[in-house]
C-alpha cells in the first residue's frame, strides 16, 4: 500500500532525509518515530506529494509521488500536528466545506454532520472550531480527512497535547480504521503510542535506523520498555556517526 525507495531530501548542502525505503501492507497501524528535527516530517511532505523529493521515490496505492503528486493527494487523508482546519467556522461548516472540495455526496455530508453534533453535543456543535477543545478539535481534523474516504490515512502526531482520555479514544479510531482496511501511518513522540502499531520506524539524522515489530526492537536493544529502546537506537546510531555531528546542526524537520 506505502512503498518507499530510496526517498532522499537535500536542502542546499544539507540532506535532511537520506535513502529512506520501506513497505507498509494493506490495512497496516504502521509508527513513524524519532526526535525533533530526525527527518520525519520532512519524509512525510514527500510522501504526500507536499515537498519534492531531491532523489528516490514513494509509491502510495500503487501511485508515485515523484510523478503524480497530485493523484497521491486524492488516495490520502492528510492530518498535521497543527490544527489546519478554518477556525472561524463551526465544525458543520468545516465538514460541509472540504466535503465539496472532495465531492463528497450531499447523502454523506448530511450524515457526517448529524454525527459530528451528535458526538459534540448542542453546545459543541454550534461553537466555532478553534473553540472547541483540543481532542475534539483533533477528532474533526481526523473527520475531515476521510470525507473522501481514502485508502491511506497519514496522522502526523495526531494526539499532541491532547489528554490521556481523549489520546485513548483517537487510537480507538485508528484502530476502527485499520480494521476496515485503510492503511495508517502515524507518528508520535509518546512511547506508549507506539506500542499500539502493528510496526514502528525509528529515523536519526535522516536515516532509518530500525523498523520491526515494537517488541522485536525493544529484543534488539535488550530494553524493557519501547522508550527505553528508542533512547538506546539513537545513542548507538549516534555513535556510530562518530566524529560526523550533522545531527546536532538539524534544522526542525
Amino acid at each position: 500500500m506505502i512503498e518507499v525507495r530510496d526517498l532522499t531530501k537535500r536542502f542546499g548542502g544539507l540532506t535532511a532525509v537520506r535513502d529512506l525505503s520501506f513497505i507498509v501492507d494493506p490495512g497496516e497501524v504502521f509508527g513513524f518515530l524519532g526526535a525533533n528535527g530526525a527527518g520525519k516530517t520532512t519524509s512525510i511532505r514527500m510522501m504526500c506529494g507536499l515537498l519534492k523529493p531531491s532523489g528516490g521515490d514513494a509509491l502510495l496505492d500503487g501511485i508515485s509521488v515523484r510523478h503524480n503528486p497530485e493523484g497521491v493527494k486524492r488516495r490520502i487523508g492528510y492530518m498535521s500536528q497543527r490544527f489546519s482546519l478554518y477556525g472561524e467556522l463551526s465544525p458543520a461548516a468545516n465538514v460541509e466545506f472540504f466535503a465539496r472540495v472532495y465531492g463528497v455526496s450531499k447523502k454523506k455530508i448530511q450524515s457526517e454532520v448529524a454525527r459530528l453534533q451528535t458526538e459534540l453535543g448542542e453546545a459543541g456543535a454550534g461553537r466555532a472550531a478553534s473553540e472547541l477543545p483540543l481532542g475534539f478539535k483533533q477528532r474533526l481534523g481526523l473527520a475531515c480527512a476521510l470525507l473522501h474516504d481514502p485508502p491511506i490515512i497519514v496522522l502526523d502526531e495526531p494526539t499532541s497535547g491532547v489528554d490521556p482520555v481523549g489520546r485513548r479514544i483517537f487510537w480507538e479510531d485508528i484502530y476502527t480504521l485499520s480494521g476496515a482496511g485503510h492503511t495508517v501511518l502515524v507518528t508520535t513522540h509518546f512511547m506508549d503510542e507506539a506500542e499500539y502499531c502493528d510496526r514502528i520506524a525509528i529515523m536519526n539524522a535522516g536515516r532509518l535506523i530500525a523498523l520491526d515489530t515494537p517488541a522485536a526492537v525493544k529484543a534488539r536493544y535488550g530494553a524493557e520498555t519501547l522508550n527505553q529502546a528508542f533512547i538506546r537506537a539513537v545513542a548507538a546510531d549516534r555513535e556510530s556517526l562518530g566524529g560526523n555531528r550533522e545531527w546536532d546542526s538539524r534544522p526542525s524537520s
